[in-house]
């Protein structure tokens, strides 16, 4: 069917679009021109325990089913997701905003996880040692958890979906997504192309909905696993009640990334780098450059050029030729962001370059907010202590690459950081001493390629376990150790002592 034709959309429940029981809908919109371009509903506790119960049953023959059997499954998953990748990307654009190349390479970043997944019968190996006793042998295997939820945000509706499902499905499990309900229309093709791909009924299965929805996830008794990415308060939300309702959690939260530019360095490079970290997808990303740390005398001629190449920026709609910008996903983010760039105004910070109220031509009720640039900003203010999450730029000043790093380290969040620098030296101690789970030299969005994990420390991660990579396979399995004695007479019969290999 054409998702993008309906007013109303559905579930996606045993491999097939599923009408909801809920009465409730919410409004999704075309951010670049305000205009509501369908309804999503919003999922009730019955919705939820379908779209479960349906992964549950679906659960046994998919786990059953050999690994490289699943491999495959994925492996023609992927030539479909090429395949249609640039219809996908309009999804993107028009419920979201972001251009359409920039929605293009999310989504290849998200394709880059499936074939990492497609290793899973190399990944899923245990360990074995043999004759650990007297003709005694031990392993070890990773088995699937069962039914596994992710629940995922606005800002990549490709992408950060598949940092879980893939690894989730291709490990035996089956999966339950809840999207976000600001741009859900593209989880529901991804179910579409999943099934043409031979993933067996019920495998995979989507929900849609708000904190109703999220809620019957995180109790449900046959939900075995949870994986979330969104904002620090309801990370830790959905880290304690998913703990408290004895699931295995990974709840990715906020970010305040910084940028420290040393004087040694490159500047004209520094400053391409910083723009498009910082105001690529209008700043709507987990791992956006928000807060630049000028060293030293890197100062004054590093906000010069930011100012000038940001007052370049074309923004308008996504799918407009020449737009490096669009808009952020709704009016409240678009009122949020105003707000605290006046707060910004108002605490002294100095606006350089002020992207309030832009005018977009033909686009009078867009949510855009143009490219906005700070300096001398302090610790101490509120854009600087709180994750703006739109097209804003913070510069803060600092004496030493010693002082820059204090800075990094005591921010509560500690997603990424990056340093531009010339010299080995600085580099090297800023990779050793700097505290946050991914860390860049001369890279502004230090994001890992699929078969490194992703995650933060401190008030960026709830959870042991970061996702993709090993670490995802690790969550998404549980290891059993073996130990077994085949005797060929019985002589070797255990007695009422505390066994002992040897």
């Amino acid at each position: 069917m054409d998702l993008t034709t309906l007013e109303r959309l559905p579930m996606w429940v045993g491999g097939r679009a599923h009408a909801p029981t809920t009465a409730r809908y919410g409004e999704v919109t075309n951010p670049a021109t305000g205009e509501v371009v369908r309804h999503v509903p919003f999922a009730n506790a019955a919705d939820v325990d379908a779209a479960v119960l349906s992964a549950e049953a679906a659960f046994p023959s998919w786990r059953a089913a050999p690994p490289l059997r699943r491999a495959r499954v994925l492996m023609r998953f992927r030539e479909l997701m090429e395949a249609n990748k640039k219809d996908l990307a309009k999804i993107v654009t028009q419920e979201h905003g972001k251009t359409l190349s920039d929605a293009e390479g999310s989504i290849t970043r998200g394709i880059e996880v499936v074939e990492f997944a497609t290793g899973i019968p190399h990944m899923l190996k245990g360990e074995h040692s043999e004759n650990v006793g007297t003709e005694v042998d031990t392993w070890s295997i990773r088995q699937p958890l069962g039914v596994c939820a992710g629940i995922t945000p606005f800002n990549f509706p490709a992408m950060v979906p598949m940092w879980m499902y893939p690894v989730a499905i291709a490990c035996g499990n089956a999966f339950v997504l809840k999207p976000s309900e600001r741009d859900p229309t593209l989880a529901l093709r991804m179910g579409e192309l999943l099934k043409e791909a031979g993933l067996p009924d019920g495998v995979f299965n989507v929900v849609h909905g708000d904190k109703e929805a999220v809620d019957a996830i995180l109790t449900h008794p046959l939900v075995r696993a949870v994986s979330f990415v969104g904002s620090t308060p309801i990370a830790r939300y959905i880290y304690e009640t998913g703990a408290r309702h004895g699931k295995r959690v990974q709840a990715l939260g906020g970010a305040k990334n910084h940028a420290v530019v040393l004087p040694d360095a490159d500047l004209d490079f520094a400053t391409e780098a910083i723009i498009g970290a910082g105001y690529g997808s209008a700043g709507e990303r987990c791992m956006a450059i928000s807060a630049v740390v000028a060293v030293g005398d890197a100062g004054d001629a590093l906000v010069e050029r930011l100012a000038a190449r940001a007052r370049r920026i074309a923004t308008g709609p996504g799918d407009a030729p020449g737009v490096e910008m669009g808009p952020v996903i709704t009016r409240a983010a678009r009122d949020r962001i105003q707000g605290l760039i006046d707060k910004g105004v108002a605490e002294g910070a100095t606006l350089v370059v002020d992207g309030r109220r832009p005018a977009i031509a033909g686009h009078p009720d867009g949510f855009f907010v143009g490219p906005t640039l700070f300096d001398a900003v302090t610790p101490s203010m509120t854009i600087y202590r709180e994750e703006i999450f739109g097209p804003v730029l913070v510069v803060v000043r600092a004496e030493s690459l010693g002082e820059a790093i204090r800075l990094v380290n005591a921010n509560p969040y500690a997603n990424g950081a990056a340093v531009f620098t010339r010299s080995g030296y600085a580099a090297r101690r800023f990779q050793q001493d700097c505290e946050v789970g991914m860390a860049g030299v001369n890279v502004p969005i230090p994001v890992p390629m699929a078969f490194f994990s992703f995650g933060g420390w401190r008030h960026s991660l709830f959870g042991d376990l970061h996702m993709h990579g090993m670490d995802g396979v690790r969550f998404y399995t549980r290891t059993k150790v073996m130990t077994a004695r085949w005797p060929d007479d019985g002589s070797a019969a255990p007695g009422f002592h505390m066994p002992v290999m040897g």
